[in-house]
């Protein structure tokens, strides 16, 4: 029997073969299975007492981003392999999983496979719905076997009170946080790392933008509302799928104040062998600003986006779509832009977000998006710019009573006995 111990470091996996050795050492059935030779009898891995020559040791300990290749596992155990070192950015959480998905040819046929450890993420490997948000259609550990214990039953009491009281589970709860407690606690995957940017404080809403012509006059209406105005930013890229992600976030704004992010695309193409990467962009780009009826879009050129905005306007022409082509150079730092656009209309609640956004990755960047962070956000950036295009409306109050606080409104009326 070999048995793989997989942990987010390798100090956690010795530390449970550790634990391995000292019963194999101390209990008086497994003394015969200690070897005779010290150099099979380490700290990461140590081969007891068996009948057969085989080239893997009996217990293996490595850390989850240790090389394993070429390993064999009878068992392999993932103890701890989610914390936050290892899943609070999504590039580390897509480095975990294949990770976790290269171990699966280490496990001979018939082999088990165990995994131990609390959600640290909304996206947890632990999650037990899939995450369309990451265009998951199953769960991770899908067809596995559960065993669930959170420490407070149905009935807000504690399951082990001779080790849990429930004065100590108000301590942990008050000195964790309410996020942490539901993770570590009751083991349900929520995020964990306090955002900058409050999530809370978004309105969704339902519908599609609906499109009026009167008298040959053109509105648009959002949500029951009279659009006044449209912003559209790309921040485009190109690459491999761990490094940016190419976006573009549409924005409406009506009468009052408000802001409607209706749509966010994370542009994903197909290659095709008879055209380039960047007409394919813009064949996207062009069909949204068509169907959304988007007067003007804005093109970061910062870096690989000098030369989109000529193809841009080629196939907009081609496609006859009445949308003018904006180059915007960014000069501000990322993270101040990001705080400007956002921080006064969250705290007025004036941004509102289709349900559609919640199918993106926008979302789960704006809940781990700190200033300085290394997290994901691409989604939020082009957001931020298509929100500093838009003009600063203040919303109109009307009484009956009407107030005159300038001396020059007041009128008169003078006599004028004298012809011209």
């Amino acid at each position: 029997m070999r048995a793989l111990l997989l942990a987010a470091d390798s100090s956690l996996a010795i530390k449970m073969a550790n634990n391995i050795r000292k019963i194999i050492q101390s209990h008086p059935f497994t003394s015969t299975l200690r070897p005779k030779n010290p150099d099979q009898w380490a700290a990461d891995r140590f081969t007891v007492n068996r009948t057969k020559e085989l080239r893997d040791p009996s217990i293996l300990a490595l850390g989850i981003s240790a090389n394993i290749t070429g390993c064999r596992a009878d068992i392999i155990v993932y103890d701890d392999v989610e914390v936050p070192n290892t899943c609070n950015t999504a590039l580390k959480r897509q480095d975990l999983r294949e990770r976790l998905m290269e171990s699966n040819f280490i496990l001979v046929p018939g082999g088990t496979q165990l995994y131990i450890g609390t959600p640290h993420t909304y996206f947890s490997i632990y999650a037990e719905e899939p995450r369309s948000e990451i265009d998951e259609e199953k769960t991770f550990l899908e067809g596995y076997h559960r065993y669930k214990k959170p420490v407070l039953n149905q009935r807000g009491q504690s399951v082990w009170p001779e080790r849990f009281s429930m004065k100590e589970i108000e301590y942990l709860r008050a000195q964790s946080g309410p996020n942490k407690f539901a993770a570590q606690m009751m083991l349900d995957p929520v995020n964990i790392i306090d955002g900058r940017l409050d999530k809370e404080l978004l309105n969704f809403y339902y519908g599609r933008l609906e499109y009026r012509e009167v008298q040959q006059q053109i509105s648009l209406f959002l949500a029951g509302e009279k659009i006044v105005s449209c912003s559209a930013w790309w921040d485009p890229a190109f690459g491999s799928a761990k490094g940016d992600n190419s976006v573009l976030a549409i924005v409406f704004t009506d009468d009052r104040g408000n802001y409607y992010l209706h749509h966010i695309e994370y542009i994903k193409i197909e290659p095709k062998p008879d055209e380039d990467e960047a007409s394919l962009q813009c064949h996207i780009v062009s069909d949204l600003a068509k169907k959304y009826y988007v007067p003007a879009i804005m093109v970061e050129t910062n870096g690989i986006g000098k030369f989109l905005p000529a193809i841009l306007r080629q196939n907009l022409a081609k496609k006859n779509v009445p949308c003018a082509v904006i180059e915007k150079t960014s000069m501000q730092a990322k993270d101040m832009r990001i705080l400007e656009s956002f921080d006064a209309i969250l705290a007025a609640r004036s941004l509102y977000v289709n349900e559609s956004v919640r199918q993106t990755p926008f979302l789960s960047e704006m809940m781990e998006w700190q200033p300085e962070g290394k997290s994901k956000d691409d989604g939020l950036d082009a957001v931020a710019g298509a929100l500093s295009c838009e003009p600063i409306r203040l919303k109109r109050f009307y009484h009956n009573i009407r107030i005159n606080w300038k001396n020059g409104g007041q009128s008169y009326q003078g006599e004028t006995n004298f012809d011209v």
